[in-house]
């Protein structure tokens, strides 16, 4: 029973023991935690009173720097300048000159000063050689310009070439196409008779440079214009016709005409052949055909035939003997 009894009372004050032992523990913990609460708010007030040493430090040193340079610079010490434009002193109101003087207020300084940083932002940094570069685009500003109003006196110069070669060009074509189409109505009736008319339009006629000649025809007994509805012989006289009216109405030494005759009829040649006797009269021509009527009304023959060694040979034979 003694020992049993001794046992509880140990065991009692252990329990006891541990309980005090927990609680010491858990109030260490707590003190340990403070501790470093504590400890990071030394670090942090050291560290701003380290910033802040150093702040005042820079704050003495510019304005040991700024008292040096204006004694320097103007001649005028610090305590000067504090008199002259310190805080209490007031200053002109900057953008109103009727405005009276006011009291320095520092955040309204700072915004027209950050309002000029951005204007200063805005335009850019200083380039030192703008000068010399305004000279030079100066200069080619007055080259480029010289050059451009020597192009437009040229342009006006060539527009005006330009109008008296198309006035030139309208004369030329108006007089020859009056020509032509003037012998084109008497060749058609002489190569149509017996009531053919035959006629040279414009199908521009108020612009003679893009214009283009229309041909009208109308044989004898028939009421038909359009060359399409034309025979080809029909259509080959009426060729006929239009192409020596360009010669009567511009003549030229000399003509090579091919096989032009060879959709014609007996009677149609005979009209052609007389038209080259009125060509002959001015010009010399040059027929190149297969009729025998067209051979014999020229003045001479040459003709290509094969020898009997295979090579080809020229002949000639004079017709009649000239005028």
């Amino acid at each position: 029973d003694a020992a049993e009894r001794s046992v509880a009372r140990a065991l009692a004050l252990r329990t006891e023991a541990e309980a005090a032992s927990a609680g010491g523990a858990g109030e260490l913990k707590t003190v340990r935690a403070r501790s470093r609460e504590i400890a990071a708010d030394l670090d942090t007030v050291v560290s701003t009173a380290h910033g802040t040493e150093v702040a005042r430090a820079e704050h003495r040193l510019r304005l040991e720097q700024l008292a040096e340079h204006a004694l320097e610079e103007f001649g005028v010490e610090a305590d000067a300048l504090i008199a002259e434009y310190g805080p209490e002193v007031p200053v002109p109101v900057i953008g109103d000159e009727a405005a009276l003087p006011s009291r320095y207020d520092r955040g309204a300084a700072e915004r027209r000063a950050a309002d000029a940083q951005r204007q200063l932002d805005r335009l850019g940094k200083v380039n030192p050689l703008a000068l010399e570069e305004y000279e030079a685009l100066t200069e080619r500003h007055a080259f480029l310009a010289t050059q451009l109003d020597d192009l437009r006196k040229t342009r006006r110069d060539l527009l005006m070439v330009v109008k008296e070669v198309d006035d030139r060009v309208q004369e030329v074509f108006a007089s020859a196409y009056a020509d032509t189409a003037r012998e084109f109505e008497g060749l058609f009736a002489q190569l149509f008779p017996g009531g053919g008319a035959g006629r040279l339009l414009l199908t521009e006629p108020g612009n003679l440079l893009t214009s283009g000649i229309e041909i009208e025809a109308r044989p004898p007994g028939k009421r038909v214009k359009r060359l399409s509805l034309l025979s080809g012989g029909e259509r080959s006289l009426t060729a006929i016709a239009y192409l020596f009216a360009i010669f009567k109405a511009r003549p030229s030494p000399f003509y090579v005409l091919d096989e032009v005759e060879a959709a014609l009829d007996d009677s149609n040649m005979q009209r052609l052949l007389l038209i080259f006797d009125e060509l002959q009269e001015n010009s010399q021509l040059i027929v190149i055909t297969h009729q025998r009527r067209t051979m014999e009304a020229g003045d001479a023959l040459y003709g290509v035939t094969m020898r009997g060694d295979g090579v080809s040979a020229v002949i000639s034979q004079r017709v009649r003997e000239p005028a």
